[in-house]
């Protein structure tokens, strides 16, 4: 079995493979664009799964790299699913020196609460205190 690693080299991420996926078969980010992928990319601490050289995973964390962190477009792409990657994808991003120190760090789910939970996220302490502006079809309109 080919060993699972983990980089933060955004110059080894498989742009084209993060645009595909996010637009085609996330949940979250149907028809977003390549350019808007790509700024969001650029703006995030990113993190690639590698298997050999061929990418199967990523994850990016929106920080100020001090104080909070979202955590973001995890994904595992799904012919490599249950095989754990999910899991050392997120011991990287947890371990990683420059999130280390952040008072809080957020993510939102609906399917994988039980992979976010081994690692020390739970349901808002203060839920009523979180106020959000969300629209959900901005990638389509246009």
């Amino acid at each position: 079995m080919q060993e699972f690693r983990v980089s933060t080299d955004k110059a080894r991420l498989d742009r084209g493979l993060i645009h595909r996926f996010l637009s085609e078969e996330s949940a979250w980010g149907k028809g977003i664009s390549t350019a808007v992928v790509d700024k969001s990319i650029e703006g995030s601490l990113c993190f690639g799964g590698y298997l050999a050289e061929q990418q199967v995973a990523f994850a990016r964390v929106i920080t100020d790299f001090a104080t909070f962190g979202n955590l973001v477009d995890v994904f595992v792409l799904p012919q490599y699913r249950g095989k754990g990657y999910s899991k050392r994808l997120m011991a990287e991003i947890m371990a990683a020196p420059e999130l280390q120190g952040l008072r809080r760090m957020t993510l939102a789910t609906s399917d994988a609460h039980g992979l976010y939970a081994q690692f020390g996220f739970v349901p808002l302490s203060k839920p009523e205190t979180f106020m959000e502006r969300y629209q959900p079809d901005i990638y389509l309109r246009g």
